[in-house]
């Protein structure tokens, strides 16, 4: 997701995922073609611009790897401070989870 409106949109209405490094938001897409990813990851969550491109990074590679599963669904990543301090790992597994409940939550609705 690029334009301001689709990220405006997920946030107006989605389904909130959270814990302590991220919150993820999904809501159901109108445009078909399977989930889109848009990431919102500031200063103040991650600090310089090494620790925000990392942050981006991990949450871009875990999406492309569960993309498949996931239904067509729009996605706002947004990180928060504590992220900064986890190793590559734990980020994944946290991403990991936000995806599985973004499932069941998006299928529910």
């Amino acid at each position: 997701m690029l334009r301001p409106g689709e990220f405006e949109a997920v946030f107006k209405q989605a389904s909130r995922s959270g814990d302590a490094c991220f919150t993820v938001l999904g809501r159901r897409s109108e445009a078909a073609g399977g989930a889109r990813l848009g990431l919102a990851v500031s200063k103040k969550a991650a600090g310089n611009g090494v620790e925000r491109n990392r942050l981006k990074r991990i949450a871009r590679e875990s999406f492309r790897l569960h993309r498949g599963e996931l239904p067509d669904i729009d996605i706002v990543v947004l990180a928060k401070p504590p992220a900064r301090t986890k190793s590559n790992a734990e980020l994944f597994r946290s991403l990991e989870q936000h995806w599985t409940r973004l499932i069941g939550q998006c299928k529910g609705s």
